[in-house]
């Protein structure tokens, strides 16, 4: 593969000697590993094999759902009861049910045994109405137990008896529910053994004893107490034993099932690769994976080699050819590298997805996202992603690392371009995980930065240096400052083959400088009369009202320093790295001298985005996902970039912008961005009015409300007066009574007094949208994403 310059040669500076900024380049053939790749960190257990990864099961979820493992959560309950309720009214109807079951046995209630008589014969019962022989009273014992099973299940209906079970007692642990059943049956037991229930007397009473033989009768009384006592003891058992559904709902999935092994759907067994006639190939392939010699990213890289091999047949026999001589370290990526030096957080690469929390199992949060795992991939990604927070709210360590390391992992299974932007210091990882790494204004940096992004046309690359340059200036014109850079560039270029450096723009910009005279008698020598005019239009344009030269020049001042002495090269005698290189799965780190040049660091920042959104457009193969994550995006925006970024989900790239507060950006650009990105995510400690923008953002959605007025109740009667002073006397309230009003209302979903107050530390409220256009409404989320 083309290393983009990533090692070519670049001639020494006095004084120092260059260091690699990455692995050293390594034969096309690399040596097969010596020691076992480690188990990555996404595998369900330490230890696991990686067939055993690669087999679970990953099912097809919202927005932001870690998909590893995932099981849906169960339907919630509409209007769920409190504990309190549950509990009172469970012990409310069973003591109802107590009451009204012993004035039916005791016969206080008049004519209940009246259907009982209808449908028996006349001669069991006498004239008073009581039974003559055994025929009547086992009628009467059995009508009596099917009344007692009827109220029981009926109030225990009424009362929600076995879902305050659940909630009371079983959600507490299995010892809990082994103990409430227990109880249960040593009380249910304890009634029929009393003959408080009529099971014992319906079975023994009515039995021939006289007939029978000692042995026999206590046969017979034995087998009467497993028939009344098994049935009592298998439903208790069942019910110790049945997992409790609260339980199932909100507990992670602590097991993950994987696939059958053997399967025609087996990912290990690779048998497309097999089904193309390259069993030898598929078969060299699961021996890595059984002898421990493939890691994740190296069974991402050759899937993505494979899908490569299905656009284009020809590149079959390389495939394969690679295969049987490097196993699983075919198709490796140029640097050579088959994982990071260390990860910092969880990784899926066959979803993409890196791990950053956990949705708070909260009121805040829809029923089927508490408590899930909370994940981040290119697919919403795609729409890019603004992070708001204050400092030391944990945006690089939660977000912006996690999120830069998953994408590098992907570039070196084939899937992705990353390019990471940051003040000198940041922690995004070590140098060797980047392929290139540009310190601006470090003298012991080995790539330097192509200050023209690639761009071939005069006009392209005037257009984004004069966005880079004035773009954030209230009331510049970008297109008159353009119009001015390209009456330069053209010229230039075409008298030396080349762009001018940082000084030698900075003079033809000069008023009072006499570059362009030099620069019209080689263009004179050189035979070019349409750039001669060009020129010439620069210099009637020169020292006139609105002129934008002025302001460039200031602008370009602030890269002409001492400390940039060397950087921004174009006579071809530096390693500049150029954002054209995004057509390659690269990994790039950009250090910004934000200490000691801070406006520098913000144009340069700048200038990187212009060059991103118009690089990713231009790229002719699209496969790759583009990503620009950038650590401190403050002063960066200009409305042609926000005007580029809604573009770029359909170009397969997105960006990630991180600041402080929203005041960070233009005033007329706050809400365009918060509506050209399609993630949005708050951090703990916004202020209010950031919190507003967000609340705007995210609208307002319907709410059941409950409105409750308390009416003091005034009594006529003396006697009810007397009670209501009593009970005012012993309460200290007045008697009152509870109207309750009902309604539907629209409200925010997250106010902007919650987004500044109801936050804790270590989380963040996010919205997300898919490139397919799913959206996941806003989150509550607690934020581990990063060791």
């Amino acid at each position: 593969m083309n290393t983009d310059g990533a090692y070519d040669g670049r001639p020494t500076r006095s004084g120092h000697v260059p260091r690699p900024a990455g692995p050293p380049p390594i034969p096309k053939v690399p040596p097969m590993p010596t020691t076992p790749p480690a188990v990555p960190m996404s595998a369900p257990a330490a230890g696991s094999p990686l067939a055993h990864w690669i087999r679970a099961p990953r099912p097809g979820a919202e927005p932001g759902i870690w998909r590893f493992g995932y099981e849906p959560r169960a339907a919630g309950r509409t209007n769920a009861a409190t504990d309190r309720a549950l509990l009172t009214g469970a012990v409310i109807s069973f003591l109802a049910c107590v009451l009204l079951w012993s004035l039916l046995s005791n016969g206080y209630i008049p004519y209940f045994d009246l259907p009982l008589k209808l449908f028996t014969p006349n001669d069991w019962w006498a004239l008073g109405g009581g039974p003559v022989d055994g025929r009547g009273t086992a009628g009467l014992q059995a009508y009596m137990l099917l009344l007692t099973v009827a109220l029981v299940v009926w109030f225990s209906r009424l009362g929600s008896w076995g879902l305050a079970f659940d909630r009371l007692v079983a959600a507490r642990g299995a010892r809990a529910r082994a103990a409430g059943a227990l109880a249960g049956a040593l009380f249910v037991l304890m009634l029929i053994f009393t003959n408080t229930l009529t099971v014992l007397g319906l079975l023994a009473d009515h039995l021939p004893y006289t007939d029978m033989s000692d042995g026999a009768k206590k046969l017979v009384v034995c087998l009467v107490y497993v028939v009344a006592t098994a049935p009592v003891i298998v439903f208790f058992v069942r019910l110790s034993r049945e997992p409790a559904p609260v339980a199932i709902a909100d507990a992670p999935s602590a097991q993950v099932h994987p696939t059958d092994f053997g399967t025609p759907d087996d990912p290990v067994a690779f048998n497309e690769i097999r089904g193309a006639g390259l069993g030898e190939v598929a078969d060299r392939l699961g021996g890595e994976i059984g002898a421990g010699r493939m890691n994740d990213v190296d069974y991402a890289r050759i899937r993505r080699a494979w899908e490569s091999v299905g656009v284009d047949p020809s590149r079959a026999r390389a495939f394969a050819d690679a295969v049987r001589d490097n196993g699983a370290g075919a198709c490796v990526h140029p640097s050579g590298a088959r994982d990071l030096p260390g990860r910092a957080a969880r990784h899926d690469l066959l979803t993409r997805q890196v791990l950053l929390g956990t949705v708070e199992d909260g009121e805040r949060n829809p029923w089927a996202r508490r408590g899930t795992a909370f994940a981040l991939d290119p697919d919403v990604l795609g729409t890019s992603l603004v992070a708001v927070g204050p400092s030391g709210s944990g945006k690089t360590r939660h977000l912006v690392r996690p999120v830069v390391e998953a994408l590098a992992l992907q570039a070196l299974a084939g899937q992705a371009a990353v390019i990471a932007v940051g003040s000198a210091g940041a922690r995004l990882g070590p140098d060797s995980a980047y392929d290139i790494v540009v310190r601006i204004g470090d003298p012991e940096s080995v790539h330097d930065l192509d200050l023209y992004g690639g761009a071939g046309d005069p006009d392209e690359a005037a257009g984004l240096l004069a966005e880079a340059f004035v773009g954030d200036v209230p009331g510049a014109d970008v297109r008159r400052a353009a119009t001015a850079l390209a009456q330069l560039l053209g010229p230039f270029h075409a008298a030396r083959g080349r762009f001018p450096s940082v000084p030698e723009l900075r003079d033809l910009l000069d008023p009072v400088g006499d570059a362009p005279d030099a620069l019209r008698r080689e263009l004179e020598a050189a035979g070019q009369p349409a750039m001669l005019r060009e020129l010439d239009a620069r210099s009637r344009q020169r020292g006139a009202p609105g002129d934008p030269a002025p302001a460039l020049a200031d602008r370009l001042a602030l890269l002409d320093r001492p400390a940039f002495h060397g950087f921004f090269d174009t006579s071809g005698q530096s390693r500049p790295f150029s954002v054209r290189a995004l057509e390659h799965p690269i990994r790039v780190r950009v250090d910004l001298p934000e200490r000691g040049h801070a406006g520098a660091s913000r144009m340069l920042a700048r200038l990187l985005l212009a060059q991103f959104n118009a690089s990713v457009g231009a790229r002719a193969d699209r496969s790759l996902f583009a990503f620009l994550a950038f650590d401190d995006a403050s002063h960066t925006l200009t409305p042609e970039t926000v005007r580029g970024v809604q573009r770029l989900r359909s170009a397969n790239a997105g960006v990630l912008l991180t600041l402080r507060t929203l005041d960070d950006v233009p005033d007329g650009l706050r809400t365009p961005l918060l509506g050209a990105v399609g993630c949005r995510m708050a951090f703990s400690g916004v202020t209010t009015w950031d919190g507003k923008r967000f609340a705007e953002a995210w609208g307002t959605e319907w709410v059941e409300t409950r409105d409750v007025t308390h009416r003091t109740v005034f009594a006529d009667q003396p006697l009810t007066r007397a009670i209501h002073a009593f009970r005012k006397l012993v309460t200290g309230k007045a008697v009152t009574t509870d109207a309750v009003t009902v309604r539907q209302v629209e409200r925010e979903r997250w106010s902007a007094s919650d987004l500044a107050h109801a936050v804790p530390p270590d989380h963040a409220v996010l919205s997300l949208t898919s490139v397919r256009g799913e959206r996941a409404a806003p989150l509550l989320v607690r934020l581990t994403g990063s060791s």
